[in-house]
């Protein structure tokens, strides 16, 4: 069913849902995600029982969309966008923060798209060794992946990602009613997401209502995290598609959005796979399919230079030594595959599509 532009495949508005719950098992860090409409109503109530003083809310969104968090509190306007994380907003989250009288007794409050859930949480890491956090993401992408799982960071100009730490919310409120005014780009964002779930063993969500395509990717991303908080082993294959996907985000200075660039990596991570002889050709049909029924692109830049994300993939954090490193569909699912010979991935960069009806480079 591939679309012109993507569009949520039924809002929350037409089929409205109770409030679900998933639960991050980390022992004493352990914590729920709630799904739903009206979910982040339930703040003051995660507040409380933190037994915070005041709270610093960081927000991308315009006033009253972040409810009272029911204790003294601040809050500090910051735009959504890759360009805006950076050391810089965390530096002045954090002035922002000490001035308010912020301690690791109190709380922080995001409300934002992913850009913004990362770098508030990784502010309140490091503001006084560490603060709690309540992530309210109000993008598809941001609660279907980025606000889960503790992972926040921050953009270096060498790339995406690079200076982070692992911090892990104390609750994250999916209010699904965040999601009906999203434009058109931001579907495109959180699908891309939510179409790798499809090869790392979410099973196949096209169709699906979005709050139950939203709980049933927070299940694995819950389920994988649990296992493999810190990302030793299990947990690469969140990452399915992305090593592309963030060397197209920093070689187009972030012109292809992340979910683009995921989708667009996760069709390429089909083609690998096959060149590998890790999967079928039908299996890696079945990448580019997926990723056409969410209405993603899965076609390079018209301008993508092969040698300039290889150098960038290079970079990855997955990436051991010199060696290229992907997370690829094989016999056994998906898993990490280590030392990819770069010819190979020259190759099949090479005879990717490219955007615009242009042909694979020969």
């Amino acid at each position: 069913m591939p679309q012109s532009q993507p569009q949520p495949q039924q809002s929350p508005a037409e089929r409205p849902s109770p409030v679900s719950r998933v639960d991050v098992q980390l022992g004493e860090r352990s914590y729920s995600v709630h799904v739903g409409p009206g979910a982040r109503n339930l703040l003051p109530d995660v507040v409380a029982v933190l037994g915070a003083r005041r709270a610093a809310v960081v927000t991308a969104r315009p006033p009253g969309t972040v409810p009272d968090p029911g204790v003294p509190s601040t809050v500090i306007a910051v735009r959504d966008g890759e360009r805006h994380k950076t050391l810089a907003t965390v530096e002045d989250l954090c002035r922002r923060f000490t001035a308010f009288g912020i301690t690791r007794h109190d709380v922080v409050v995001s409300c934002g798209g992913g850009t913004t859930t990362d770098t508030a949480g990784l502010a309140a890491a490091l503001h006084h060794r560490g603060v709690p956090v309540i992530h309210l993401p109000t993008t598809l992408l941001a609660q279907v992946d980025a606000s889960v799982g503790g992972k926040t960071a921050v953009n270096l100009p060498e790339g995406k990602n690079l200076v982070g730490a692992y911090w892990q919310p104390a609750a994250v409120l999916c209010d699904t009613t965040y999601l009906e005014t999203l434009p058109a780009e931001e579907w495109t964002n959180g699908y891309g997401e939510i179409a790798r779930c499809h090869f790392i063993g979410a099973g196949d969500l096209r169709g699906l209502a979005v709050h139950e395509q939203v709980t049933a990717s927070l299940r694995l991303k819950a389920s994988v995290v649990s296992a493999d908080e810190r990302d030793t082993g299990r947990r690469h294959v969140l990452n399915y598609g992305h090593t592309l996907g963030h060397a197209l985000e920093t070689a187009t200075g972030f012109a292809v959005r992340h979910g683009v660039g995921v989708a667009i990596g996760t069709v390429f991570a089909g083609r690998l796979a096959l060149a590998l002889g890790r999967i079928t050709a039908g299996r890696a049909e079945e990448h580019a399919q997926v990723v056409r029924d969410y209405g993603l692109p899965g076609a390079l830049p018209a301008d993508a230079d092969p040698a300039v994300l290889i150098t960038l993939m290079r970079r990855d954090k997955k990436a051991a030594g010199d060696g290229l490193a992907f997370v690829l569909d094989g016999p056994h699912g998906a898993e990490l595959v280590p030392g990819v010979p770069e010819d190979v991935v020259r190759r099949v960069l090479d005879g990717m599509p490219r955007q615009g009806g242009g042909p694979a480079r020969p």
